[in-house]
């Protein structure tokens, strides 16, 4: 079997390793690189536990080489904070959107898990937390019908699927669309997490 470097940008840090031509990115990510949040379930493809974003887009890593992602930027759940792409916390100075403790890190999404109980065993809910972003990222606020469409791709083995629809509508509450016509400097400072500049009364 041939071997070859591979080169990923992982949660932002370099790695680097030395892979088979058959080995697995979610095999790569956990076992060469340390990153165990991506989860390996099926090997299939069908259960979404090894889910990651690569070079912006979501993917299933049992569905791709390592040597595939040379070059690309991984994030795993580990690696994702704030709001997903496109959208603004709504009450970010909300105190109940950023409690004390180990949840400071948590952007909306995974902040709604934890409160919605989006969860039992957990070994599904990184390739979930990621799904859902992305599914808000293409529709901000979803019908609770659009939610299970958008997760069909992930299997929950506790089938608590009603706490993850709750989850996803919760965080789709605490998001809002970032204005992007015009590129006004107000907008830029939201996109950058500052406040708007005015001129939306």
């Amino acid at each position: 079997m041939s071997e070859h470097e591979v080169t990923v940008t992982v949660d932002g840090s370099a790695e680097r390793a030395t892979v088979e031509a058959r080995r697995l990115l979610v095999h790569a990510l956990r076992e060469e690189w340390g990153y165990t949040q991506p989860n390996v379930g099926c090997e299939s493809g069908k259960c979404g536990a090894c889910t990651v974003e690569m070079d912006g887009d979501v993917v299933k890593s049992c569905c791709v080489l390592a040597v595939q992602a040379d070059g690309s930027e991984v994030t795993t759940v580990g690696g994702v904070d704030g709001a997903p792409e496109g959208l603004a916390e709504v009450d970010a100075g909300d105190p109940r959107a950023t409690p004390a403790g180990d949840n400071d890190e948590f952007g909306p999404v995974q902040r709604s898990f934890h409160e919605e109980h989006g969860l039992q065993c957990g070994y599904c809910t990184p390739g979930m937390v990621l799904r859902a972003r992305d599914l808000l990222a293409d529709i901000p606020d979803p019908s609770r019908e659009e939610i299970r469409e958008g997760l069909k791709g992930n299997v929950c083995r506790c089938t608590g699927y009603e706490n993850v629809v709750d989850a996803v509508e919760a965080a789709a509450a605490k998001l809002e669309p970032i204005e992007t016509d015009g590129g006004t400097a107000g907008q830029a400072d939201t996109v950058d997490g500052g406040a708007p500049t005015g001129g939306d009364d």
